[in-house]
Order: C-alpha cells, then sequence, then structure tokens
C-alpha cells in the first residue's frame, strides 16, 4: 500500500516528537505550513499550552510585499520578538515532518537572526 504525502509526513512527525519535548524554560518551536500560510507556535509540553504564537496573517507580515519564503522569514523574526520579550530565548525546533528547506528553513533562520537559540 503507497503512502499518501500527508501519511508519510505524520509518520516523519512522530518519530521526531519522540526526540522533541518542550518545556516552560525551553519551549518547542512548532512550525505548520499551509499551502498559503505559515504558522508558529512556542509550546511547553509539561503543561500542554501555547505560550506564544506568530504567523503570516498578523498585520506586520500581510503588509509587507514578497515571496512566501521571505514572509515566513519575517514571521521567525517577529516570533523571536515575543519570545525574548516574554523572557525565552532557547528553543526546540520541531520541523512537524515538513523536510528542513524553504518555508521552515525560512523561519528557522528569521527567528535565529531574531535572537532564538535552537
Amino acid at each position: 500500500m503507497a503512502l499518501t504525502k500527508l501519511d508519510r509526513r505524520l509518520r516523519i512527525k512522530r518519530r521526531i516528537r519522540k526526540v522533541v519535548k518542550g518545556t516552560a524554560e525551553r519551549p518547542r518551536m512548532s512550525v505548520f505550513r499551509s499551502n498559503k500560510e505559515i504558522y508558529a507556535q512556542l509550546i511547553d509540553d509539561n503543561t500542554g499550552k501555547t505560550l506564544l504564537a506568530a504567523s503570516s496573517l498578523e498585520k506586520v507580515v500581510v503588509s509587507s510585499k514578497g515571496t512566501k519564503v521571505e514572509k515566513s522569514a519575517i514571521v521567525g523574526k517577529l516570533l523571536a520578538e515575543k519570545a525574548l520579550a516574554a523572557g525565552i530565548d532557547n528553543v526546540a525546533f520541531d520541523r512537524n515532518g515538513y523536510l528542513y528547506h524553504g518555508r521552515v528553513k525560512s523561519i528557522a533562520d528569521g527567528a535565529r537572526e531574531g535572537g532564538l537559540k535552537f
């Protein structure tokens, strides 16, 4: 039986999540990529709560011109700004089963530029 793209991604996601855990001191930075938008959130897995979130739907990102990859970098920087304001500077990156390439790589690079440490 052939795996669909979604089945393959979910399989990879489960494999990653065995290793990557988020705590209050070092939350998990989870990335979700749809066809048009990109979303990132910092999650504390011990309590099961989302601490912060940023997406390409925010006014700062929507008003900027550029490709989806360029907007992803802006989302990464935005999330880093919010995290540093909340006193978080160290995160565990969760690519959520996506390849570390394109928009996912761009959001990670943007977050690093913004001051987050992975």
